[in-house]
């Protein structure tokens, strides 16, 4: 293999791996959005929740009541 056949190699090499960071980088980037926005939606899920089992008096929250035929 000659210098220049070597040098071809690696310069298709790396724009490979150029290519797939930038992809990488592109994804993680679209999670990191994707992450805060269900991070925003769990708080007023949460918000939602809490001021519903405020309004509820002192009964016990659906979720922790035994079924009927219990």
């Amino acid at each position: 293999m000659t210098d220049a056949e070597r040098i071809e190699a690696m310069e298709i090499a790396l724009a490979h791996l150029t290519r797939t960071v930038e992809d990488l980088s592109d994804m993680t980037a679209r999670q990191g959005q994707e992450i805060a926005a269900l991070t925003r939606r769990l708080g007023l899920l949460m918000e939602r929740e809490a001021e519903r089992e405020l309004a509820g008096g002192g009964t016990i929250p659906l979720a922790d009541q035994k079924p009927p035929h219990w």
